[in-house]
């Protein structure tokens, strides 16, 4: 390979990619070294490259702006790591950090990074109790706390019930006990000498989501950022000029996902809104001021973007919008291509992976399908059996592994837990638990989760293709779709809706009716809900994923006191 001399091409050091005839890609894979460490290798590197190629570009809710260059970054990391190393912070250590979308959490994340220290993200929403089951099961001995929130009054509680807790490092505050990160920061030089680490070296862990159950430790090596590469290049469609907002905060996967390794990695310039509260006008009034040319975000933000009047904000600096996080309903799709010519591309993935299945630049993009496969992996859709199952048969989807691809940016494991770990990671093959069918031409259609989808008087009904109907009436803001048992079908469609503000005094057994025939007329009569519920909000995890398992046991309990 020719000497790199760009900021954009960094990561072809690492990247083996062919494209086909029309330009799409059509196969990728990482080479990585044994020593490779994305804060050494590729945002450092960008920096001796370009030292004032912007990289972040920081806004506060009440209109504060910050921006730092590759070169801000890499000094700064630096600096944040001999503090840290001076602070008895060494490899291998699990540090808690509660950032939300600060700033600090770049060069926060990066010096643990270089030192070889274990990020644990965790959303400012925890309280007490899940941040007491977080430090007990994870053995996390530092914490990186925003003072915002109440979050180091719960840390305090938690770590006096649990201990294990060396030091509290606090950002954006003050506070007795707890050392000021900013002014300990400054005190330190801007140089260090690497720190060496292995590739599949514990890096990253992240608790999942939590839908059923407690939340699981995801373990990830220092080849899941490289692996973003292709996240940021083949789904997101970035490239080193664009200005690209992804609106998870610090506390999620998606950050990791969205704002923070393959974005940057080429040499792209990070967008970050650093709100409290979701409000869906002002995240359109920032694209339309700072001119943002890529975003990303889940559905459920979509669904509020639509409901306010698009045509009243200018959105014509967006190039691209990709989402992920749940199954896009073709409403929203509709409606926000209707209002901006952009189609959102929807990508699949989880807390253990990268961006496995999406709809990549080049592709036919075919409404209501999740794409195609990421070259990277090979993606199977599997029977009950774990057999392969037949084109257009609904299955569990699955990666092959051991299958002489390198399967960079698949976690390690489930952190003690080898229960966890077997049950996913078994017969040579990753089971993602999550369930969709594949059509001749190799698209991906998402069905549900294992535990979601419905079996009623002996047909299988994906709860997704119901909540899509009921998304395009005028009457419902959000949707559930579950099964209830019943004595004579064993299972029920049911339905829990949130209404749209002209409805919400609109609930009646007429409404109930219409919703009903709404979905008779769309689809097969069989699938339509036979019990709706309205309610004022969907139980939801911290990330914003609906809890149908609640639902569901919920449900059950009524039926139990009947």
């Amino acid at each position: 390979m020719e000497q790199i001399t760009r900021a954009a091409d960094v990561h072809l050091k690492y990247v083996k990619e062919k494209y086909d005839d029309k330009g799409r890609i059509a196969d990728f894979d990482l080479d990585l070294p044994d020593n490779f460490n994305y804060a050494y290798d590729i945002i450092d590197e960008i920096a001796r490259l370009e030292p004032d190629r912007k990289a972040l570009m920081w806004v506060s809710e009440n209109g504060e702006e910050k921006t730092f260059t590759y070169s801000d970054l890499s000094r700064l990391s630096n600096k944040a790591a001999n503090m840290f190393l001076a602070h008895g912070v060494k490899k291998g250590d699990k540090v808690l950090c509660v950032l939300k979308r600060h700033y600090q959490v770049y060069y926060t994340v990066f010096a643990l990074c270089k030192i070889g220290a274990v990020v644990i993200p965790a959303t400012n929403q925890l309280k007490k109790k899940d941040l007491t089951y977080r430090i007990e099961k994870s053995g996390a001995k530092y914490v990186v706390a925003t003072a915002d929130d109440g979050v180091p009054e719960y840390f305090e509680a938690a770590i006096a019930e649990c201990g294990g807790v060396t030091e509290k490092f606090i950002v954006n505050g003050f506070r007795g006990g707890w050392t000021h990160f900013d002014s300990e920061v400054d005190k330190f030089p801007d140089a260090l000498d690497r720190i060496e680490n292995n590739v599949n070296d514990d890096m990253l862990m992240f608790f999942s989501s939590g839908t059923t159950g407690n939340p699981k430790m995801v373990m990830h090596g220092y080849h899941y950022p490289a692996a973003h590469i292709f996240t940021a290049k083949h789904w997101h469609n970035l490239n080193s000029e664009s200005l690209h907002l992804s609106i998870s905060d610090s506390g999620w996967a998606k950050f990791f996902w969205g704002k923070i390794y393959g974005q940057m990695a080429l040499g792209a310039t990070m967008f970050v809104y650093d709100f409290d509260r979701f409000h869906p006008d002002k995240i359109l009034y920032i694209i339309q001021k700072y001119k943002i040319t890529s975003l990303c975000c889940p559905p459920t933000m979509l669904r509020f973007f639509i409901r306010e009047d698009l045509d009243a904000y200018d959105l014509s600096s967006l190039k691209y919008a990709t989402t992920a996080g749940e199954a896009l309903n073709p409403e929203v799709f509709n409606k926000f291509y209707d209002s901006t010519g952009l189609k959102l591309m929807e990508g699949f993935g989880q807390t253990e992976t990268i961006c496995i299945i999406g709809n990549f630049p080049g592709n036919e993009l075919r409404l209501g399908s999740m794409g195609k496969a990421n070259p990277m992996y090979e993606v199977v859709i599997v029977d009950e059996n774990d057999n392969i199952a037949p084109v257009g048969q609904t299955g569990e989807i699955c990666i092959r592994l051991n299958n002489g691809r390198s399967n960079y940016g698949l976690f390690k494991c489930y952190y003690g837990s080898t229960d966890n770990t077997g049950r996913a990671k078994r017969d040579n093959m990753y089971h993602t638990g999550d369930t969709a069918y594949m059509d001749e031409d190799g698209y991906f259609w998402y069905v549900g989760r294992i535990d979601d989808v419905i079996k009623s008087s002996g047909y299988r009904i994906g709860p997704f293709e119901i909540e899509s109907i009921l998304m395009e009436h005028p009457a419902v803001l959000e949707v559930a779709v579950t099964g209830v048992p019943d004595p004579i079908r064993g299972t029920v469609v049911k339905a829990t809706i949130v209404l749209t503000n002209q409805y919400k005094d609109k609930g009646s057994e007429k409404l109930v009716r219409e919703l009903q025939d709404y979905v008779k007329n769309t689809t097969a009569p069989y699938k339509y809900p036979r019990i709706i519920e309205f309610v004022d909000e969907l139980p939801k995890t911290f990330s914003g994923k609906i809890r149908r398992a609640e639902i569901r046991e919920r449900d059950k309990k009524a039926l139990e006191n009947k």
